[in-house]
């Protein structure tokens, strides 16, 4: 054998084993990225990923199924022209009942084909994505060639910036030429990680899909980190279907990311159910849609109905109300939050954004306003969603030369809106340090401290705040606890009863929990839940007063910032005198001291429910659902919101329904949870139990 031969031989070897190689790490790709159910190591695939890049650097040669493809740091010279197989349709469009239902009548007309006889029409309901459409092909079981959809009979060819989307399969188990259509999308998530380091943000999500796909730079497209739904097969020489939902079901079994919601349907109200269903989760997730697609599922139906000159008859958009407009910003107005940070809000020429008319949108801070270029009397991206105050995205080109000449730059405040102090810069935020004698952080601070969740005083709302800093001068929550019946009596609205009513609320919140009491403090940074790991994790507040940062640092979830602001919130002595004052009124929050194994049988023997896990259910006389909560929290006993074999204890109030049922039922089975009467409860707290 001659070296020329030999040389032919080891080479066609190397192909083969980059082809195994290749297959293996897509499959491991595929297991990872689509079904979150990682087959081998990082560190693996790592290895493997190394292997296939030193064998296409000895050959020279790149197989068209390459995982190395996905993550290329190419700039492409510029788009080819693709001709797709079949053409890209676009869907008809309805927004109400009625219109679907008119739609459905003309579908079985067509298909009645004067016969009199009523055809059955079954649907699937799927989401419409609002995203860039992709078309990929597929010959002898590669993927080839992937597009944009262009004109819908000729778009461009974007290959290389696709395969940087996990979940698209390379090679597929179907020999058959075949288009598989898509949607590619950005999540939030990437969406916000990237606008994090953007020096220019993207505006809004599917422009950011649509300009990872049409940049030369795919280090820039990777960078955007877009993920893809399919949905449709558009071109197909295989074995023939019978169904839309057998499709659906052959891309799931190929390894094509089809999103989990795709309904089949008996009818059109069922159809219009799933559409419902879609619209009541659409803020729920995490990319956005515009609509469902509704689509007849057997395809013998979709061939005799066929295509207008523009849409398919068998398919239809239902449209939802947009969550994205724009409008003109006409003004800035400079607000003051309970912390003092003092934050913008834009004044917009009213526009109706998913059902609702919006006049106003939060800016962050002056670092986010310069990023996204707003000015005043510019046209603004507007995006509302999960019922919160709008945001502005960015700017809209200015097609108005007048109009641009107008606008004028934002600038930075200096002094507090409200009470004229200096203001100060801290990190990208403005904040005013005059706590006591600015009106909107004290009323703020005040309506925080007596919240549900922070010290309960039943009957005060944001409203009685603002009535005691105008008319009592409270400007400290410590004085909550000094007020008089006589005082409380020369308000407007104030009546004997209200007064009696809100100083025996005042009363009663001084038996507070030490997370209430944390939470109430308002320390920046710091909400329930990290009230509560505090509380549980130092047991008193002397002990929590004197933590220095690394023994704060110890507690779960609490960072380094978090314990900087708790360290620097407790030096600081007018909180500390306030505190004080706190302490003297007679508040009293009750933590759960950790001590040796000693001491935590004391108190084992003297409190029964430390450390123990209680259900409490039904109706109670003596506390509310908050306070039983806040009492057992007090006792150091974790409250449940199910029985389980886990629970210790159960307090059956009036009422009781499935929860003392399964807590009988468990108590038969294991001889526990043992089960209390409310009296009961009281009696142990007693020492009488």
């Amino acid at each position: 054998m001659d070296k020329k031969e030999q040389d032919s031989q080891a080479l066609a070897a190397k192909q083969q084993q980059m082809k195994e190689l290749a297959a293996q790490l897509n499959r491991y790709s595929y297991a990872y990225y689509t079904k979150d159910d990682p087959l081998v190591s990082d560190k693996e695939y790592d290895l493997l990923y190394g292997q296939l890049e030193e064998l296409e650097a000895e050959t020279g040669l790149i197989l068209p199924q390459s995982p190395t493809q996905r993550v290329g740091d190419r700039v492409l010279p510029g788009f080819q022209k693709h001709s797709h197989l079949g053409p890209l349709w676009s869907l008809d469009k309805v927004r109400t009942w009625e219109e679907l239902q008119e739609w459905e009548n003309r579908n079985l007309r067509l298909l009645a084909d004067g016969t009199g006889d009523r055809p059955v029409l079954e649907y699937v309901v799927t989401m419409k994505f609002d995203g860039m459409t992709v078309n990929l092909t597929y010959d002898g079981g590669s993927l080839v060639h992937g597009a944009t959809r262009g004109t819908g009979t000729v778009g461009e060819e974007i290959l290389p910036q696709l395969l940087t989307i996990p979940g698209i399969p390379p090679v597929i188990d179907d020999q058959a030429l075949a288009e598989i259509r898509g949607e590619a999308i950005m999540t939030k998530e990437a969406f916000d990680a990237y606008n994090a380091e953007a020096k220019v943000p993207l505006k809004n999500m599917r422009n950011g899909a649509a300009g990872a796909l049409r940049n030369l730079d795919i280090a820039e497209t990777r960078r955007r980190r877009l993920t893809a739904w399919f949905y449709d097969i558009g071109y197909w020489q295989g074995r023939p279907f019978a169904a839309y939902s057998e499709e659906l079901a052959w891309l799931e079994s190929q390894g094509f990311t089809v999103h989990p919601f795709h309904r089949c349907c008996k009818d059109l109200k069922e159809a219009m159910a799933a559409v419902e269903e879609i619209q009541a989760c659409r803020d729920r997730l995490n990319f956005d849609i515009d609509g469902a697609v509704i689509a007849i599922d057997d395809l013998s139906q979709r061939e005799k109905l066929g295509f207008t000159a523009k849409f398919p008859r068998w398919s239809v958009a239902y449209k939802f109300e947009a969550l994205e407009e724009t409008t003109r910003l006409l003004a800035v107005e400079w607000n003051v939050g309970r912390t003092g940070k003092v934050t913008p809000t834009a004044l917009l020429e009213p526009v109706e954004l998913a059902g609702v008319t919006v006049s106003r949108a939060t800016l962050n801070n002056m670092d986010d306003i310069r990023r996204k270029g707003v000015s005043i009397g510019a046209t603004v991206f507007v995006r509302r969603s999960n019922d919160v105050i709008p945001e502005i995205l960015g700017v809209a080109a200015a097609e108005d030369e007048e109009l641009a000449a107008e606008q004028q730059e934002i600038q930075t405040p200096s002094h507090c809106p409200q009470c004229g102090s200096e203001l100060v810069q801290d990190g990208v935020h403005l904040f005013c340090r005059n706590a006591i004698g600015c009106k909107p952080q004290m009323v703020k601070a005040l309506a925080h401290f007596a919240g549900r969740e922070a010290m309960n005083i039943e009957g005060f709302s944001e409203k009685t705040a603002h009535q005691f800093f105008e008319d009592l001068g409270l400007r400290s929550v410590d004085q909550l606890y000094r007020l008089t019946r006589e005082q409380l009596l020369t308000l407007d609205k104030f009546k004997d009863k209200k007064a009696d009513n809100l100083l025996s609320a005042i009363e009663k919140s001084k038996d507070c929990s030490l997370d209430s009491f944390i939470y109430s403090l308002g320390i920046p940074h710091v909400g329930k839940k990290t009230a509560q790991d505090l509380a549980k994790a130092f047991g008193t507040l002397e002990a929590l007063e004197k933590a220095e940062p690394e023994a704060l640092l110890e507690v779960p979830e609490v960072g380094g910032i978090i314990a900087q602001s708790v360290y620097q919130f407790f030096r600081d002595d007018k909180i500390r005198q306030v505190i004080d004052h706190l302490l003297a009124a007679g508040v009293r929050p009750a933590g759960q001291e950790e001590g040796g194994p000693g001491a935590q049988a004391l108190e084992a023997q003297a409190n029964p429910f430390a450390g123990k896990n209680v259900v409490a259910t039904g109706v109670l006389q003596s506390y509310s659902r908050r306070e039983i909560e806040a009492k057992l929290k007090s006792l150091g006993a974790t409250p449940q919101d199910s029985v389980t074999k886990t629970t210790d204890y159960v307090i059956a109030g009036e009422k009781a329904g499935s929860k003392l049922a399964k807590a009988q039922a468990l108590q038969e089975e294991t001889g526990k949870p043992l089960i209390l009467t409310e009296e009961d409860f009281q009696q142990m707290l007693n020492g009488q139990g």
